[in-house]
């Protein structure tokens, strides 16, 4: 692997080569299997904070495998060469000097990002490093994983997706699974609000094919730049160029007539036929459970080509924390304090990874006049991949929004469901959602948990809010929760407001959503919030949540992801009382939500015993 010049990456190589130097990767010789083994052998280096890994050997395959590769915030540094949070700072400072226009302050600003900046495009070239193209269009001569014992077979798990819009064409970069249907067929997993899904369809409406180019293993700043939620009109090359602080090197495919990354290790290139689906799934996902089947469009692979010494690369999705934790997180740092830009008044957004990133989001704002936050919540969740925001807690500006228990203490202080709450029905939803039974439609919920302004505060009378006699009467006599129903297994209290109850298996005492549609959960939840029973509920208590016995009620990450990910707001939210005023519902009390694993939703991602133990008893020969 040749060395990386001194600014950005151009391929994997030159990047793992530079982790190599650090200190930063582990080569792993001896044979690994690409079905559970490796996938395995990386979550567990991930999640005990091992290097990065290079399985130098994998069955079935010449070509070694590349993973964690970015699962540290040290490599992520690494990549970019600077603090992600800084280069998101800085890029808000700048853009805040250029409207208006202050030359000298511009300047100021701007001058750490200039380099960055001039590099925000991309160079055609015809060759920087040869490529050579496979004899055959077999996948199966690439290393490719089976992640999870449950998914439907082989999946590429980081393919950067290659396609342009075919009237205005205009290029999106976007990372989209592929199940690998034969020797030179995939699945392509175009989910809602996704770049790639929207150039097919314009395709499909023409009744032509959509050619299309998937890399695999890129230079880091590429690949980061392709999970970004960029604005549509904003180009992932580009990007990934200010990234990089180099332009994008891109070139002629080899068999079809779109630009490729000239750098990447692999480059798949072939067609989408319109009007045709496969059935693909179900796979392991980032919400930590397996995403159903659906029928999704068939990407043809009309040719492989790759560098001399190419490297595959791959990642696994699953319960939280994964590799994608860091891929996220990163691109929230750069590009979270741009939404200053379109909304002033929002301080900070923050997507939760232990809630699978679109499941939980913190607002940060200030409040100006009545009802100011809700509007702004409003806002936020109709941008881009925003919109796909299950839950929004929104807090005041001295609120730290990126911290779980800040905003448990700001619900504690600050909400009443009777003015607070806002529930949002019938919405597009995350295809990964399994909550609501139907793909890509559900529900989301708001809790406006700033700091209200007084009556009297200028800018308008604020509604006089009546406080809440449930809240006044509870903790009376506080009991032990487990006395209020057997089934209840052990109970937790976070900051004074939320209720955790771990509850008995839903295969205890019925087998299917057929016997009983109401689940243990909703009854256990139903009685402990009850007039009668709230008074012997924990002071302060304003939501109570039941969830599954696999969640660890010792642990922050997991009681988020318990709850989050489990849960469809209309379906699965109640309050102590509820009524209707005009049309509107009005709710009062207590909230409950029935977070707990109901039948009908996929099973959580669990490895089979027989790899752990394999894995286990192969650890020290692996060289950790």
């Amino acid at each position: 692997m040749s060395s990386s010049n001194e600014r950005g990456f151009n391929t994997l190589s030159q990047f793992l080569h530079r982790l190599e130097s650090e200190g930063e990767l582990l080569r792993i010789t001896p044979e690994v299997d690409p079905v559970l083994e490796a996938p395995h052998i990386a979550v567990r280096a991930m999640l005990e904070g091992k290097k990065a890994l290079l399985f130098e050997n994998v069955k079935g395959s010449k070509f070694p495998l590349a993973m964690n590769v970015l699962a540290s915030d040290r490599r992520v540094e690494i990549a970019l060469g600077v603090d992600p949070g800084s280069l998101g700072e800085s890029l808000i400072n700048l853009a805040e000097q250029l409207m208006p226009p202050k030359p000298r302050g511009a300047w100021n600003a701007g001058k750490p990002l200039a380099s960055r900046l001039l590099s925000a495009r991309v160079r055609r070239t015809s060759s920087e490093e040869p490529r050579l193209m496979f004899h055959n269009t077999d996948l199966s001569d690439l290393p490719i994983l089976q992640t999870w014992p449950e998914d439907a077979g082989k999946f590429v798990t980081l393919p950067q997706v290659f396609t342009y819009d075919p009237v205005t064409k205009k290029r999106n970069i976007g990372m989209y699974r592929m199940q690998i249907f034969g020797p030179s067929e995939t699945g392509m997993h175009w989910q809602i609000q996704k770049g790639g899904g929207f150039h097919y369809y314009q395709a499909e409406k023409m009744g032509v094919p959509l050619e299309v180019a998937v890399a695999v293993g890129t230079d880091p700043a590429l690949l980061i730049a392709t999970i970004a939620p960029l604005p549509e009109s904003i180009d992932e090359a580009m990007f990934a160029g200010f990234l990089r602080g180099r332009a994008t090197a891109m070139r002629k495919g080899s068999t079809i007539s779109i630009d490729v990354p000239t750098n990447a290790e692999f480059i798949l290139e072939g067609i989408v036929p319109p009007q045709e689906r496969r059935l693909e799934g179900p796979f392991g996902d980032h919400f930590g459970h397996y995403s159903h089947e659906g029928m999704f469009p068939v990407f043809k692979v009309r040719a492989i080509t790759h560098l001399k010494k190419p490297i595959f690369a791959a990642t696994v999705v699953g319960k939280p924390p994964m590799e994608d934790k860091w891929l996220g997180d990163v691109n929230q740092l750069i590009l979270g304090p741009l939404i200053r830009l379109m909304h002033p008044e929002v301080h900070d957004v923050w997507a939760y990874y232990e809630a699978g990133f679109h499941n939980l989001l913190g607002i940060r704002t200030k409040q100006r006049y009545a009802k100011e936050a809700m509007k702004a919540a409003l806002a936020v969740i109709s941008d881009g991949q925003l919109s796909l925001t299950k839950c929004a807690v929104v807090v005041s500006d001295n609120v730290n929004n990126r911290d779980f228990r800040s905003l448990l203490r700001a619900i504690r202080d600050n909400f009443d469901p009777h003015y607070d709450f806002m529930l949002l029905n019938n919405t597009a939803m995350d295809t990964l959602d399994f909550t609501s039974y139907t793909m890509n439609l559900g529900s989301k919920m708001i809790l406006d948990a700033t700091e209200k302004l007084p009556s009297t505060s200028s800018g308008g009378k604020y509604p006089e809010r009546i406080q809440s006699q449930f809240y006044a009467r509870t903790g009376i006599a506080p009991e032990d929760p487990k006395t209020l129903d057997f089934r209840i297994r052990e109970s937790k209290v976070f900051e004074d407001v939320l209720l955790v109850v771990k509850v008995e298996s839903e295969s205890v005492g019925r087998t299917s959503s057929s016997d009983n549609p109401k689940t243990i959960g909703r009854e256990v939840i139903e009685r402990l919030i009850a007039d009668e029973n709230i008074e012997k509920l924990p002071k302060g208590i304003k939501i109570v949540t039941a969830v599954s016995e696999d969640v660890n009620l010792s642990s922050d990450l997991e009681v988020i992801w318990g709850i989050f990910t489990r849960f469809d707001a209309a379906r699965d939210v109640i309050f102590t009382k509820s009524r209707l005023i005009g049309s509107g519902p009005v709710h009062e009390g207590v909230m409950g939500i029935d977070s707990t694993w109901k039948p009908g939703y996929p099973n959580p991602c669990v490895m089979t015993d027989e790899i752990i133990q394999r894995v286990d008893s192969r650890w020290k020969e692996f060289g950790f």
